[in-house]
């Protein structure tokens, strides 16, 4: 039997409340919330004083390279990075070497976790215009996604008449990068030869997005199919949300799309390329607004590293994509500190709202009988992003520099301590995520 005690925190409760208390963990699960806990034998105890005690961090959309790609990342660096930023559970995406694509594919990613994870992990099965029967089959996962555009090879499924067989059989979530590649490839031609990589907003614009978004809507509407939208990044396709979105489809945004927009580009260069893009800061504005009226359901940090080397190729030849689980939790944290939301709605959008939208159980809650992912975080202190202090193994963040308060000081994975003071304990290891 293994305890832990956390005293004296402030423990966020399910109702939004928050209480001075303490909070008993035994063998991985949440045993009793109490304003004092009376434990005097327990060699695990936690002094949380001063600190805000939040359900475990849930990235719902991350690339972390592995298997193919370890010289940006892998499954034991990029969960050290988890820790490190308060995340205790992610879903991983396909775009790996080999794509996760089949069974196959996903019981050797399943393994590789279960050596190398230090927080829970979940990963999605790819769809590709012929493996309908391995997305009807594929077990365990927390659902099927599609790349309409900014992809190449296998991973494209970008036509209407392939996309439609997918959307009508099968029961399991669909998740969709949301953009036209048509239109991609027509404005890639316009713009050829601009190597500014401010122009990669313009190839990869509005309409593109909007455009792949209603699609994808149009085939979940005709199926009544579950959809969610990756990674919203535009005003227009928020508004379209708004007066169009069923209640079986949700949205997420990145802490990227709400805090960088175009104006990124003159300050770092490709370091701001992504896809989808970075857009005017207008659209930051009407983003922020659909996340905090529900529009946008939750957040995902799209945490997809490169080499500065890579990235210094120059544009076009620079990849999209930027590290973001080691600073999406104090990053939203900061906004909340400066009232542009609560602190129980950053909770609720990183963690609670996750773990509804994939049924993953007893999680993102702090409540007896729920796993015990937790993590404290220091909300009076501010220290700057460094890229020294980094665990990702790409060592750098788009972040460089900023100011942010909500730091975790100790993460807890399944009742054990994973990070705690600096320090990392690269011994636990997390567990696979379920999916009802």
């Amino acid at each position: 039997m293994t305890q832990l005690l956390i005293r004296h925190a402030q423990i966020l409760l399910p109702n939004g409340q928050f209480l001075l208390g303490d909070v008993l963990t035994q063998d991985g699960k949440i045993l009793e919330v109490a304003s004092e806990i009376a434990a005097t034998d327990l060699s695990n105890i936690i002094d949380a004083t001063g600190l805000t005690l939040l359900p475990g961090v849930i990235d719902p959309q991350v690339h972390f390279r592995e298997p193919g790609l370890e010289h940006k990342e892998d499954l034991f660096t990029a969960t050290c990075a988890c820790a490190k930023g308060g995340v205790t559970s992610f879903l991983e995406m396909p775009n790996t070497r080999p794509l996760t694509t089949t069974q196959a594919a996903l019981d050797d990613k399943l393994h590789r976790a279960s050596q190398k994870c230090l927080v829970n992990y979940g990963f999605f099965i790819g769809a590709t215009p012929d493996n309908l029967p391995d997305l009807l089959t594929a077990n365990p996962t927390c659902g099927i996604k599609i790349f309409m555009g900014s992809a190449h090879g296998a991973l494209l499924v970008s036509r209407e008449a392939e996309l439609e067989p997918i959307f009508a059989k099968g029961s399991r979530l669909i998740a969709v990068h949301a953009e036209d590649q048509a239109r991609i490839l027509q404005r890639r031609q316009e713009f050829s030869g601009i190597t500014n990589p401010a122009i990669h907003s313009q190839i990869q614009d509005e309409d593109a997005a909007l455009n792949a978004t209603k699609l994808a809507l149009k085939l979940s509407n005709k199926y009544q199919r579950r959809l969610h939208i990756l990674h919203l990044s535009t005003g227009v396709e928020a508004e379209f949300l708004r007066d169009n979105k069923p209640n079986w489809v949700t949205a997420e945004v990145t802490p990227q799309h709400l805090l960088l927009n175009t104006e990124a580009y003159d300050k770092i260069g490709t370091l701001a390329q992504m896809n989808p893009p970075l857009r005017s800061p207008e659209n930051n504005t009407i983003l922020w607004q659909a996340l905090l009226d529900g529009v946008i359901d939750f957040i995902a940090t799209d945490h997809a590293p490169h080499t500065l080397e890579e990235k210094a190729k120059g544009y076009p030849n620079s990849p999209s994509g930027m590290p973001g689980v080691e600073t999406s939790l104090p990053l939203m944290l900061t906004q909340a500190k400066l009232g542009r939301c609560s602190v129980s709605q950053v909770a609720n959008w990183m963690s609670t709202a996750v773990a509804k939208a994939y049924k993953i159980p007893n999680k993102g809650l702090i409540k007896p009988g729920y796993d015990a992912d937790l993590v404290l975080v220091d909300l009076e202190n501010y220290s700057p992003v460094k890229r020294e202090d980094l665990q990702t193994k790409c060592g750098w963040s788009p972040f460089e520099g900023w100011e942010l308060t909500g730091w975790p000081i100790v993460t807890i994975v399944g009742g054990e301590v994973v990070y705690e003071g600096g320090k990392l304990n690269t011994e636990v290891r997390g567990k696979p995520l379920r999916f009802e």
